[in-house]
């Protein structure tokens, strides 16, 4: 899916590609400031190249660039930016490639899947007037975007283990309840990483732009602020992996204590059983005079002696507290 903006009475107005291509021959029309290509096809990408002079490579987006390709200029001065934006539904959490293009005064970004901080920027667009003026402001109102979706998603995290806390630390944890809540830490513990990378990146896109000398004084002052609001994130995603560590340790340790229980039952058997096997193996002995059979209350005496020796450990060890 193909998207033109241009921007009409300070807002940003989109139009669908199967709209935009007959509207662009009218003369006088104002340029686009942002194409926004969403998977796109071969018949999208060809009328890319015939209206805007721009070839988009079959390989813009593939995960196996070397870092050293993620931000460059062309000889024809095309700048290239390649970024991770995150993506955090309830399903898989994950980071996905766009590729950024600034050539002409345009932004051109192409990208896998829609985008919640996409969105996010369309929607205050068109509401927001003045908030955009050239593709320059594009691409950092997206990364501003960036930061704050990754803030809102390091909210989800903390709200997901203070549940987490509540049912690790405050009553007591079987192996099911053990069980949900490292689930529920692993899969915070991986968003969490996914933030981090997330943040990183978008700190290595902006510091690009500013060092490229691309940006005016206003622009440049949005992108240190941005910066700054990424290195508010870092302590958060610090704390955050602290206390995943923690609850992850508490976790485990309640499961070693659920084992060691069960060992503790078996152990305490064992030794209780121990001293009427004694006896039986006693009174198994091939006597020449059989006690048993000598004495009429042999046999009864045998098994009573084997019943006290059973009762008297179990109640030394509930004595001592060790049945608990």
């Amino acid at each position: 899916m193909l998207n033109v903006f241009t921007l009409e009475n300070g807002r940003l107005s989109g139009r669908l590609f199967q709209e935009e291509k007959h509207r662009l021959e009218i003369p006088g029309r104002t340029a686009p400031v942002w194409i926004d290509m969403e998977a796109p096809t071969p018949e999208e990408k060809a009328w890319v190249r015939e209206k805007f002079g721009l070839a988009i490579p079959e390989d813009i987006v593939d995960d196996d660039l070397e870092e050293s390709a993620r931000f460059y200029e062309e000889d024809n001065g095309e700048l290239h930016i390649r970024s991770d934006f995150l993506i955090d539904d309830d399903v898989t959490p994950r980071n996905v490639r766009v590729a950024f293009i600034l050539w002409r005064n345009m932004l051109f970004s192409v990208h896998p899947e829609d985008l919640p901080v996409f969105r996010l920027l369309r929607l205050r667009a068109r509401r927001i007037p003045s908030l955009i003026e050239d593709a320059k402001d594009v691409l950092l109102k997206l990364y501003d975007a960036d930061a704050e979706y990754s803030a809102d998603a390091l909210e989800g995290i903390y709200d997901s283990l203070e549940l987490v806390s509540a049912s690790v630390l405050k009553q007591s944890v079987n192996d099911q309840a053990a069980s949900e809540a490292l689930s529920a830490i692993a899969k915070e513990e991986d968003l969490n990483g996914r933030i981090r990378r997330n943040v990183m990146d978008t700190r290595r896109a902006v510091s690009f732009m500013m060092r490229s000398r691309l940006l005016n004084a206003e622009q440049f002052e949005e992108a240190r602020q941005i910066l700054r609001d990424i290195d508010s994130l870092d302590s958060h995603t610090t704390f955050l992996f602290d206390k995943i560590n923690f609850l992850m340790n508490a976790t485990v340790g309640f499961i070693n204590i659920n084992q060691n229980k069960i060992i503790k039952i078996f152990s305490v058997a064992s030794v209780a059983l121990l001293p009427p096997t004694l006896i039986a193996s006693i009174y198994g002995m091939n006597f020449r005079f059989m006690p048993e059979v000598d004495w009429s209350y042999g046999y009864p005496f045998a098994l009573g002696l084997m019943v006290a020796s059973v009762a008297a450990p179990f109640l030394y060890f509930r004595r001592k507290g060790w049945l608990r």
